[in-house]
This record gives structure tokens, sequence and C-alpha cells, in this order.
């Protein structure tokens, strides 16, 4: 990133929201790490700082930047996406605190997609299992770009059932769906546990930036898991991974399983859906396309930060508040 083209956050502490304005401040001029913005990420990064120069020999301070890859969504009160706003129009907190330094700031952010299709086969969705099969192979033809994005499928009922691994084919991807058979009970935090774990984890490090997100399709009863729902949340933000939820509940009123789906989703800075008829299912997938084509991607180093695997909570929002701002509520710093 060239030199004034990096801004920083400037925050006044008012209460514990903060007010920041970009145009005032200019970071220092420091070359920017590679930016991984697909979802938020923490990743030790070496940067090179000059210091300054003894005799006729420049001698430089290796330091690490920790980054944080931020993906994000705006939508007005009526949820239509808004995607012309600038940096200036944000406020941003990570661990209560304004960040050190921002190194980027993008739009419409076309990075390639890792997208896990988690489709639940249990007894409980018998009767509408071939109607999800056709919806998801409908989003993975219309969302993925054959030279860059790739996607995997999971079945599961009682135990987690990989039906096709990472591939950018659409045949593959389809006759993995087509496989899934429905029966037994239901495991979702399981499923949701090892997706995250055994497939998204690691699917970025050392690679091209990414943008990681996982499409589950359940009515969210789970009854046969080891795991817990914060246990699944939880491997979701180590992994960095945006839920989008469709609930396959039809009845008119919302159940217990909607609720963990709303969690799931609203955890990861995603998004729970709940189609009123089958019918409407496509609808939601057709959403999930847009958002993944509608979003904003912020680069930054935390303040005062230290690789002790916490937990560190993010608070973004946009200054104008007739506007909403979808993001992850946080992420686990790397371990040393």
């Amino acid at each position: 990133m060239n030199s004034g083209v990096s801004k920083v956050f400037n925050f006044c502490s008012a209460a514990l929201l903060a007010a920041f304005v970009s145009v005032g401040a200019w970071a220092q001029s420091k070359p920017a790490v590679p930016a991984q913005a697909g979802a938020a990420s923490t990743e030790q990064n070496p940067a090179v700082e000059t210091a300054g120069k003894s005799g006729d020999q420049q001698y430089t301070i290796q330091q690490q930047v920790n980054e944080v890859d931020l993906v994000f969504t705006v939508t007005d009160k009526h949820g239509h996406f808004i995607k012309d706003l600038n940096q200036s129009d944000f406020a941003l907190l990570d661990n209560q605190r304004a960040p050190e330094r921002v190194y980027s700031f993008t739009r419409q952010t076309n990075l390639p997609l890792r997208v896990g299709i988690l489709i639940d086969t249990s007894t409980s969705i018998r009767r509408r299992f071939q109607f999800e099969q056709q919806a998801s192979i409908a989003f993975l033809q219309q969302t993925l770009k054959p030279g860059t994005d790739r996607a995997f499928v999971e079945g599961f009922d009682v135990t987690p059932d990989y039906k096709q691994d990472w591939t950018n084919n659409l045949d593959l991807l389809t006759t993995g769906i087509d496989s899934l058979r429905p029966g037994g009970g239901t495991a979702l935090y399981d499923a949701v546990y090892s997706a995250c774990r055994d497939k998204l984890l690691d699917v970025a490090r050392g690679q091209e930036p990414v943008r990681k997100a996982m499409v589950l399709i359940s009515d969210g009863d789970d009854n046969q898991s080891h795991a817990y729902l914060d246990d699944a949340i939880k491997e979701c933000q180590r992994a960095e991974t945006i839920v989008y939820s469709i609930s396959t509940n039809t009845s008119p009123t919302r159940e217990r399983g909607d609720a963990v789906l709303q969690k799931i989703a609203e955890a990861t800075g995603g998004r729970a859906f709940f189609p009123r008829r089958l019918e409407d299912m496509p609808a939601s997938f057709q959403a999930i396309q847009e958002e993944l084509r509608s979003q904003y991607a912020l680069v930054y180093k935390p303040a005062d930060f230290k690789n002790d695997g916490s937990f560190r909570t993010i608070y973004l929002f946009c200054l104008d508040r007739q506007y909403k701002v979808r993001a992850m509520k946080g992420y686990f710093a790397p371990k040393p």
C-alpha cells in the first residue's frame, strides 16, 4: 500500500461507544502485509520497518504485525444492501479499544469463495429433503466461479458425512449432494464443529486470500451431539467462517431450533433465513449469493494485541444509525 493511502481510525471515547474520524490523521508510512479479507481473522505476518542508517548501510527492525481481516455487510431498514459507503462512515472497537492502524478498506470484494454446504439428513426433514437438494445444487451453480471458488458438501444426521471434499467441479458437487440420503437423529453441533475444524480452519493458510462461508440447511433441532452449541460457535469463530443458516421449519410459529440457527448466524456475522414455504427456499439462497458479492473488507492492526489464545470482541457500527452492520462478534487470538 502506498504512503498516504492507509488511514487511521481516530476515536473519541464517549462512554462505551466511540466515534471515529478516519479523515483526520494518516498512518505513518509502513508496508502493508497481504490482506486476507475473507472472514475476520488474525495471523502473524512479518513486516519490515526502516529505522535509520548507519554510515552507508541502512539497517532495519523486524517486527511482527498482527492483522485482523474483517468482512461485513451493511443493510438499510428494509434489508437492502448498501454498497457505496466509505471508511469514514464506520466506527470500530477491538477488545474495547480503537485499532492501532488500518491497512485497507475495500468495497464489494471479489476474493475467492470457500463455501461449505451442510445439509441436515435426519429423519425430521425427510419430506423436505429432495427440495433442499435441488435448491442447494442451484445455489452452487449460480454462485461458484469455477476458476477461483471452491466448495465441499457435508450431510449430517447422527454423524457428519462428507460426500465431496473441496473442489470447483460443479458436477462432483452435484453428485455429492444427490448422493445424500435422509435418516437418523440430528447432531447439528457436531456437524458444524467438525466442518470448521476439518475443512475450514486451515483452508486459507499459506494460500491466496479467500472468504470463508458455511451454508447450513436444517430445522435446528439437535438431539445427538457430543459438542454444545457454544462449542460449535467458537469453532466457527476460530475458523473465521461466516454462517448462513436456512431453516427447514415451515410451521407458522418459530420453533426452538430456529433460535439455534439464529444464534449461530448472528455470532459469526452471517444471517438466518426462515422461509415460510419450501418454495421460498431458493429466494433465501439468492439472498446469500447477493450478500457474498456485496461485502466490505477491513484489514487492521489491533491495539495492545497479545498472542494468548483469548477471545477478542469486535464492535463495528455505521455512524448513520439507520444502517445495520453485520459482522463477526469477535475472534480468537493465536496462541504462542
